[in-house]
């Protein structure tokens, strides 16, 4: 008996949001620090002949043709009023000034020169462990993305879906958890032990694990996989229960375990790697002593581009022939066609980065202004990302790129740009207090108490009180969390 059936189609309207990818090269130029965007550039210079390096002569600078028309001064405004990270980006056929030195810096300025260490730094040592491993293209991508994901103490906290998305967003790889836990699960075997773990109670069980089998062994693994909340908070009674072992083999296990290290990332920096690798400002900010301030990129190393004078003649001439060409003409046309104007997007790019730089630069000093007078840390008021944004009439997530691996050199030393966010607390009467001297204070009160009766959150609270800081219990012990200070009975 044959069953007809009816294939019914319907229609639905989806709106979806794509980067094109000059905006993706744009999004991707912008997180790179000084140091990275150098290298990245002399990349670019070498595999795109159209792509030089220097200035442009000033008698080509007034030559107008479908590469340059416009004024550098109008196209600096448009790149203050556009927003990298969505809308369509503007993509021109007339390029303007190619002259990439930051506006308010002489070229003969000679800035001076910040020194930094030499040593090998956390990252570069991962990926030397990752360029051994037999792997296909596709894993060392996801490897290298994994190791950059990774934070200062080596710890994975970012989920698989977010990195899958991160991935098809920023570098165009679509992969699948599956992939992504093979490819972790070798960088987890990488020294030193732990690192990649996703939280503590991997972390230690993948320093257990390198251990010679055992005993001891054996139950120091079944502490930390069947016991960890009961470990860190100390309760030695319910764990003794739960395992059914003595005291002795328990303090034996206690006594390997507190050698394990919850932050391999940190102990590698402090050897050879993260906390002091080379740190180069991308910004430079002077304070004058009538307490004017000065904002400049550290574009000392960075080159000056322009368009191959050569391939752009070609590409003309071949353009004029249009009408009567062979097929390897054509060809030709295509290729020069494409290679200027990859130049040409290549180099707008820089330049809205720098722009965009400067833009978010200059709403954080315009925020903390009091802070780059003074330099003292008091004075640095609560901010977001938001108020920045706001600022700069830049999207959040292009501030949040900006400042991400970013260093700016002042007056009073360098610092991250993450150092000058922070979130603010609004009291009662609406006062609004930044949560950074909060902690500070909260800080300075546990590091001077007595530790033979070290004070609970309560008492804390009290004494944030009294100091003028009225902020409820459980907002302490959130700050406390924060800055990795355990409860009252795990400090005595």
């Amino acid at each position: 008996m044959a069953i007809n059936s009816r294939q019914v189609q319907t229609q639905s309207q989806q709106q979806v949001q794509t980067l094109s990818p000059q905006q993706i090269l744009v999004v991707k130029l912008l997180e790179l620090p000084t140091v990275e965007l150098e290298e990245r550039i002399h990349s670019e210079l070498l595999d795109n002949p159209a792509l030089e390096e220097g200035k442009e002569p000033a008698e080509e600078s007034e030559h107008e043709d479908n590469y340059e028309e416009g004024s550098g001064e109008e196209d600096n405004a448009d790149y203050n009023n556009e927003d990298l990270s969505l809308g369509d980006y503007r993509s021109e056929d007339d390029i303007p000034d190619y002259k990439l030195q930051e506006n308010n810096r002489s070229q003969d300025d000679k800035p001076e020169e910040i020194p930094f260490s030499d040593s090998i730094s956390f990252y570069e040592t991962l990926k030397e462990q990752l360029d051994m491993q037999n792997l296909t293209p596709e894993e060392k991508q996801l490897g290298e993305y994994l190791i950059g994901s990774l934070d200062d103490d080596g710890l994975l906290r970012k989920s698989m879906d977010t990195l899958i998305d991160e991935l098809a967003i920023y570098q165009g790889i679509s992969t699948t958890p599956e992939k992504l836990e093979h490819v972790l699960s070798i960088i987890q075997d990488f020294d030193p032990a732990g690192i990649g773990a996703r939280d503590l109670q991997e972390c230690l069980l993948l320093q257990i694990r390198r251990k010679e089998d055992s005993p001891l062994k054996q139950i120091e693994y079944d502490i930390i996989s069947k016991c960890c909340d009961d470990f860190t908070k100390k309760n030695k009674e319910k764990i003794l229960q739960k395992l059914n072992i003595t005291e002795e083999q328990y303090n034996k296990a206690v006594a390997e375990l507190v050698k394990l290290n919850p932050r391999p990332g940190s102990s590698m920096g402090e050897a050879i790697g993260k906390n002091f690798q080379q740190i180069i400002p991308d910004f430079i900010v002077e304070t004058e002593e009538d307490g004017s301030i000065n904002l400049s990129l550290n574009n000392k190393n960075i080159p000056e581009l322009r368009l191959s004078r050569e391939f752009t003649d070609m590409l003309e001439e071949h353009t004029r022939n249009k009408a009567n060409q062979s097929k390897e003409s054509k060809d030709a046309l295509m290729f020069l066609k494409q290679k200027v104007d990859a130049a040409q997007g290549f180099i707008n790019a820089v330049k809205q980065r720098q722009q965009t730089l400067l833009n978010t630069m200059q709403a954080i000093i315009d925020l903390q202004r009091p802070f780059f007078q003074e330099g003292d840390e008091s004075l640095l008021r609560p901010m977001i990302l938001k108020d920045v944004a706001e600022r700069a009439h830049l999207d959040i997530s292009t501030v949040s790129r900006v400042s991400n691996s970013k260093y700016v050199q002042t007056n009073y030393g360098i610092y991250s740009l993450k150092f000058f966010f922070s979130d603010g607390y609004t009291t009662e009467t609406g006062e609004e207090l930044s949560v950074r001297e909060i902690k500070r204070i909260l800080k300075e009160c546990v590091t001077n108490e007595n530790k033979e009766k070290p004070y609970t959150d309560d008492e804390l609270a009290d004494i944030l009180k009294a100091k003028g800081y009225p902020i409820a219990r459980r907002t302490v012990a959130k700050y406390r969390q924060q800055l990795n200070i355990p409860v009252a009975r795990l400090r005595r």
